[in-house]
């Protein structure tokens, strides 16, 4: 696993951790994972295993806020379940159980205020009871004193195969513009269009594109369907639509390693160190783990902007004190 050189002043604190995805793309852009809160067991276990030092709470519900050591940067996806359009009947949005702990995070923040924080969640909140749920999430921030930004990012414009969209909030403490900063690019590419229309080849949908051996197999969709934490037995429809299958005839479901992968996370993350369960237990709890994660390499993409924009900033504030320093010399 490469890891980026850690920077002083660089160190994030992460809440609703799951499996650790936010930790580990911000500990790839060099910051310093100093505080993770996770209430799954089985989650906790896989934190364990890879930041066996970093205090962590349990219930974000009993936290303390003077419990949580300094960090610049906190991170949080807070449950989806009562935001998400795969929910089925009503949705309870944010007076839901799971995702009304979004108020329990809002409270620590605002007890705290670090200079940065990173919350995900599904572009269901976007539309939770008319907007109204993503309407309180932005008041509450900026309440707070936070400029803020938000974006959708897909997973598969970041180097995985799937297709995933989740929405990412970026608050920045006291400042109007660094969240735009942070989630929009100054620059703009050409793009990688497919052909199509009427003077070009008719446009394959990416999903319909197949990768593998046509002779032996396997045989795999080239982007594979967001993976749904719901999808932890992978019956039904859920998994039929991205499938591994072979010229004989036979079909298979994505396996925990595989679903590593269009997630980002290396090779065996999810295996703890001290797994005792049958295999089909295990596998079962490494899919639901899975689906609630964070694409890694999206995380990264945020980390990387965010470490520039906080090394930029104390650059300006090192060469503000040496100015000053310098002014009372000369006047003394």
């Amino acid at each position: 696993m490469s890891v980026t050189h850690r920077k002083d002043g660089m160190r994030v604190a992460s809440f609703f951790s799951g499996i650790g995805g936010f930790d580990l793309g911000f500990e790839r852009a060099g910051f310093e994972v100093v505080f993770q809160c996770e209430i799954d067991k089985f989650c906790t276990r896989i934190l364990k295993r890879h930041w066996a030092k970093v205090p962590r709470s349990s219930d974000i519900r009993k936290l303390a806020h003077d419990e949580i050591p300094e960090a610049e940067v906190w991170v949080g996806g807070f449950p989806c379940q009562d935001v998400s359009l795969a929910r089925m009947g009503p949705r309870a949005g944010l007076k839901g159980k799971r995702s009304g702990l979004f108020h329990e995070f809002a409270e620590l923040i605002g007890r705290r205020c670090p200079e940065i924080v990173v919350i995900e969640n599904v572009p269901g909140l976007l539309s939770s009871h008319g907007g109204r749920d993503f309407e309180i999430v932005i008041r509450t921030l900026a309440k707070l004193g936070y400029g803020v930004g938000w974006r959708v990012f897909n997973s598969k414009n970041f180097g995985v195969a799937q297709s995933r969209q989740r929405v990412y909030i970026v608050g920045s403490y006291r400042n109007r513009r660094r969240a735009g900063e942070i989630l929009f690019e100054p620059e703009c590419g050409e793009g990688d269009f497919e052909k199509g229309g009427t003077d070009g080849e008719k446009s394959v949908s990416p999903f319909k594109r197949s990768l593998g051996d046509p002779v032996k197999g396997p045989i795999v969709q080239s982007l594979a369907y967001c993976l749904y934490a719901c999808s932890a037995r992978h019956t039904g429809t859920d998994w039929s639509r991205t499938y591994v299958s072979y010229p004989d005839g036979r079909v298979r479901r994505l396996m925990p390693g595989e679903c590593e992968a269009i997630q980002g996370f290396p090779k065996d993350w999810t295996v703890p160190a001290d797994a005792e369960e049958n295999a089909d237990v295990l596998d079962s709890l490494r899919y639901t783990a899975l689906g609630n994660a964070v694409t890694v390499p999206v995380v990264g993409w945020l980390a990387k902007r965010i470490a520039q924009v906080l090394l930029r900033q104390k650059l300006a504030d090192s060469i503000k004190a040496g100015s000053s320093r310098t002014a009372v010399v000369a006047v003394s």
